[in-house]
């Protein structure tokens, strides 16, 4: 099938990326959340980004006019349900999901694809609550979204050969390359990267080294662009959190417990940039570690 309509469910970080790149790609674009000013929020953030890009000379002031023109604000989730492709991309919360997918059941096209932005989450547990499993997958983008080019596509048990060939046919346009992962938990990418979060965690609690010295560590000695305490206040603590959450109950092994100082960290209301503090400190010119 043709897709020339998404929506977009959630418009922060990640939203807010994904709605771009399908903009810029030519895709007629619906931008939904819950609070409308955040909807309004990222549409303008999308702009400034466009504009750098234009100031950047990677693309001309009437391309950048062209994606902005197809980019719309949707706050009512059920005029997305006609639309070709929809991605899910709200708050990492399972329930939070499925009420999202509840919302638009009876309002869905014959055509629609229902697709999860999750991290971590069973697409097949996520597809059996849906009135169509198998137009169902799971649409992994990276942090951030533009800039990063992998794409993971999961297959849930009962997703069929056409959805997964019309997703797969999105990615190639976006311009993206996608690896294919099976419906494990946390996917790829994030069952081997959020261990190592964890791990880090693990070496400050410990008193093994400080914020400091493991993130500078990491990044001289294995050549990681950002050191792992760095990248968890990147992604989210919460988030770290629940990913880990997912793996230790989905695959029930000890390894995979979270650190109880990152619990203690999101407890504390302490989630990394979004909030301002985590394992670094940002409220002021320069980030301060705070261990």
């Amino acid at each position: 099938m043709e897709i020339t309509s998404v929506g977009v469910v959630g418009a922060g970080q990640m939203g807010s990326g994904i709605a771009q790149v399908f903009a810029v790609a030519g895709y007629d674009v619906f931008l939904n959340d819950i609070d409308p000013a955040q909807i309004e929020a990222a549409i303008a953030g999308i702009g400034e980004n466009l504009e750098r890009q234009v100031e950047k000379d990677r693309m001309t002031a009437e391309e950048k006019a062209a994606a902005m023109a197809r980019l719309n604000a949707e706050p009512d989730l059920p005029a997305l349900g006609p639309l070709d492709l929809v991605i899910e991309s709200a708050t990492e919360r399972e329930e939070i999901k499925r009420a999202i997918f509840d919302g638009l059941k009876p309002h869905l096209g014959t055509q629609t694809l229902l697709t999860t932005n999750t991290s971590s989450i069973s697409i097949t547990r996520l597809a059996s609550s849906t009135d169509r499993p198998e137009r169902f997958m799971g649409l992994h983008f990276m942090n951030p979204v533009p800039v990063m080019q992998l794409v993971e596509l999961i297959r849930g048990i009962a997703t069929d050969e056409a959805t997964f060939q019309a997703v797969r046919a999105v990615v190639e346009r976006l311009g993206k390359t996608h690896a294919t992962a099976e419906d494990f938990p946390a996917f790829i990418v994030n069952r081997i990267l959020l261990p190592m979060i964890n791990e880090a965690v693990y070496t400050l609690y410990e008193g093994v080294g400080s914020v400091e010295s493991i993130d500078t560590a990491m990044k001289l000695g294995t050549r990681h662009p950002m050191g792992p305490l760095e990248l968890a206040d990147f992604i989210g603590l919460d988030t770290c959190l629940a990913i880990m959450n997912v793996l230790h109950d989905g695959l029930a092994d000890t390894k995979y417990r979270p650190c109880p100082l990152l619990v203690k960290y999101v407890e504390a209301g302490w989630l990394g940039r979004k909030s301002s503090r985590g394992f670094y400190d940002y409220r002021g010119e320069v980030p301060v570690p705070t261990r």
